[in-house]
């Protein structure tokens, strides 16, 4: 994956509109893989439109690539049913990241610095915002699930970059 340069804080607010997998309905979960990790959410029983807010935290390189998202439905006696795919590519945010050093946002403002228009190359419902808020490199995703007949999935991503470390001056 190359030098770790932050972390990708993903929250996982929830999903719309989810395909049934069980008699009438899913017992969803959300797997985030960016290069090897791999982190998912808590199970949400008996839901088409669960709401997770779980925040997942992911090491990002210099060159983060894809995240891949995947939507299951949990079984108990046969393997998970999968409930859709989707990416993202996160160049946009690890661009926004390397330029927060000479955007000069004003305390309390929100800032956009890149607008992400839906097309064949991503899975985005609408158009999204990079931005930085409070000093913050954060995004807002509505992503449609591929491969199932409906569904999709709200992110919000913030960019955490990596404290160097302090070296104590001598006295």
């Amino acid at each position: 994956m190359g030098d770790k340069v932050g972390v990708l804080k993903v929250t996982v607010v929830q999903g719309k509109q989810l395909v049934i997998r069980d008699l009438r309905t899913s017992d969803p979960y959300v797997v985030l893989k960016l290069g090897n990790q791999v982190v998912k959410t808590k199970v949400i029983n008996s839901c088409l439109n669960p709401v997770w807010n779980e925040e997942l935290s992911l090491n990002v390189s210099q060159s983060p690539g894809l995240l891949n998202i995947e939507v299951f439905d949990q079984d108990r006696f046969k393997s998970d049913d999968k409930m859709g795919t989707a990416h993202l590519n996160l160049q946009q945010i690890a661009a926004a990241a390397r330029l927060k050093q000479v955007i000069k946002a004003p305390p309390g403002e929100s800032t956009k610095i890149r607008t992400i228009l839906p097309d064949s190359d991503n899975c985005l419902v609408r158009e999204s915002y990079v931005s930085c808020v409070n000093g913050e490199i954060v995004q807002d995703v509505w992503l449609r699930l591929c491969g199932v007949e409906s569904g999709e999935l709200e992110l919000k991503l913030k960019w955490v970059e990596d404290q160097l470390p302090t070296t104590p001056v001598p006295s």
